[in-house]
């Protein structure tokens, strides 16, 4: 992103505009999802970003490089005006986790492989909606977007030393949180063998005491 570009957005120019969402829509499309786990509100928080950067367009500094983060930013906050608390998005992000684990296919070794990276994928969108949302906000912008420590801060509007104090314990919570989303299934598994087990012997015991007692 040039000066020069720099200088029609923040002119208004509408060719500027619609090659900056060419270049970012995507971007900010996906950024808002990871935010909001809502496909139908990622597309709702996408079009308000580029209306809200329509209207903030002379808050655009004159120099610099891509705005990129300026956007994200902006998404940013458009998206928690959707997802004032952690319950909503813990809905959303649970329906996506469990529309994205098919049933396993014992006797295909390249499909269990892909269903077991999809469980993964799974356990951390479910991870991700258990932390505090400015853990994920942080966490979202510097790993999934792949912002530097200063613009991520420059787009939440928070110190440096913030971003990597609340980045470092976001990721060692999403990595406890995962783990634990993925042993799950397999406690669950164990729990359920116990039972089969405990009323097959139940049975068992109680068909022997009626033919015992039949003779």
């Amino acid at each position: 992103m040039t000066t020069d570009m720099r200088t029609r957005i923040r002119a208004g120019d509408p060719d500027a505009f619609a090659e900056l969402y060419d270049q970012c829509a995507r971007s900010v499309y996906n950024h808002a999802f990871r935010l909001t786990a809502d496909w139908s509100v990622a597309e709702d928080v996408m079009s308000a970003t580029f209306m809200e950067a329509w209207r903030r367009r002379t808050s655009v500094d004159a120099d610099g490089g891509s705005l990129r983060p300026w956007l994200l930013g902006i998404a940013t906050n458009v998206a928690r005006s959707h997802c004032r608390g952690n319950r909503r998005y813990r809905a959303a992000a649970g329906a996506v986790a469990a529309a994205g684990v098919p049933e396993v296919a014992d006797h295909a070794e390249e499909t269990a492989g892909r269903v077991d990276d999809r469980r993964r994928i799974a356990a951390t969108v479910t991870a991700l909606a258990a932390l505090r949302r400015p853990e994920r906000e942080v966490l979202v912008l510097c790993l999934w977007e792949g912002l530097e420590y200063a613009d991520a801060a420059r787009a939440l509007g928070i110190p440096v030393g913030t971003v990597r104090s609340r980045l470092s314990r976001a990721r060692g919570r999403l990595r406890k949180l995962a783990e634990a989303e993925l042993a799950r299934p397999a406690r669950r598994k164990r729990e359920l063998t116990r039972t089969n087990r405990q009323t097959k012997g139940d049975r068992d015991f109680v068909i022997r005491s009626a033919q015992e007692g039949n003779r």
